[in-house]
Order: structure tokens, then C-alpha cells, then sequence
């Protein structure tokens, strides 16, 4: 239904398109997760190597 409505022509597109906006959307909730736990500022270069547990 989505890929009708958007004019998609293939559900490949969509599908992309939503995949790519999910994945973005998870990256933020975990680290808004993260600094209300009281994490550090996140360097995508240079992960943690272990988790902080409290």
C-alpha cells in the first residue's frame, strides 16, 4: 500500500527508503538512551570498548 501511495516502482525502493529512516531513528534513540544514563559523547570513530553498568 505505502509503495502505491508513494509511486514507487518497485518495493525495493520503499523498503530502502524506510529501512534507512528506521535504522537513523534507532541510532537516536539509543543515544539519547545513553546520555539520560549518563553516558560519555559518543565518537562513532572510537566506540567504548565495554559498557558502563550502575
Amino acid at each position: 500500500m505505502i509503495k502505491e501511495l508513494l509511486g514507487h516502482a518497485h518495493i525495493g525502493v520503499t523498503a530502502g527508503v524506510y529501512a534507512h529512516v528506521r535504522l537513523r531513528l534507532q541510532r537516536q534513540a539509543i543515544d539519547a538512551l545513553g546520555h539520560a544514563l549518563g553516558g560519555q559523547d559518543d565518537d562513532p570513530d572510537n566506540p567504548p570498548a565495554a559498557a558502563v553498568v550502575r
